[in-house]
């Protein structure tokens, strides 16, 4: 299990230094005020009436960095600072997010694809390391039986490594949606723009390293599984 050991622990860090960077990216921004003077609702709050969505409502939500779009119940969720604050970086996230929800009105096709995927990725991604292990373990000395649990196990944790990608493009197109909207309204300067783009763009990455390290481990349990048999 050296090698898992390894992989885990290179996947740490450079998830550890991306978030690291997000927040610092975030807290540098935060301290470039909006020349607009507009909250991170009141920015949110016009993306969506500029894209003619009625049915969405934007809400506070305690923590940070806590901010998503709730498809189920259509909601806005920014965290505080970016709910209440005036600056590029709460614009920045506020109109992420609302990229969801745009994504949604318009049946965005990754988006779809990804919400149907959500409750069997739910399962598997609590039973698939619990069954990886349990394959391990059982498949020492050469067991068809541990080998085939193990082989579930993988199966387990391709899917939720499949969502990781999946989730990609979606993130991706949200920030597009986002930073074309500042720009083509004039809701931000040149500098504000560039702000809102590079705390976007480590905000990607975020998912971008989940994604490359849920890819590394799964191609390491597969060569374990084909170097047993």
């Amino acid at each position: 299990m050296m090698g898992y050991y390894i992989i885990a622990g290179a996947i740490f860090l450079v998830s550890s230094f991306v978030s690291n960077k997000l927040k610092s990216k975030f807290k540098h921004y935060s301290g470039l005020s909006l020349r607009n003077g507009m909250s991170g609702r009141e920015i949110a709050e016009k993306m969506l009436a500029d894209n003619g969505i009625t049915d969405v409502e934007v809400i506070s939500t305690p923590g940070q960095l806590t901010d998503h779009y709730n498809p189920a119940n259509k909601t806005v969720n920014l965290s505080e600072v970016v709910y209440n604050e005036r600056n590029a970086a709460a614009a920045a996230v506020a109109a992420h997010e609302v990229g969801h929800a745009v994504q949604h009105a318009k049946a965005y096709s990754w988006l779809k694809m990804r919400s149907a995927i959500v409750p069997a990725v739910g399962i598997s991604s609590k039973l698939s390391n619990i069954v990886i292990m349990a394959g391990l373990a059982l498949s020492v000395g050469g067991s068809a039986f541990g080998s085939n649990i193990f082989l579930v196990g993988i199966a387990l944790f391709a899917m939720t490594t499949a969502f990781t990608f999946i989730t990609l493009p979606v993130e991706y197109d949200a920030s597009n949606r986002a930073l074309a909207w500042l720009e083509n309204k004039n809701m931000v300067t040149q500098e504000e723009q560039a702000g809102a783009k590079d705390a976007l763009k480590w905000a990607a990455r975020t998912y971008l390293v989940a994604a490359l390290g849920s890819l590394a481990t799964l191609l390491y349990f597969i060569s374990i599984f084909l170097n047993r048999r």
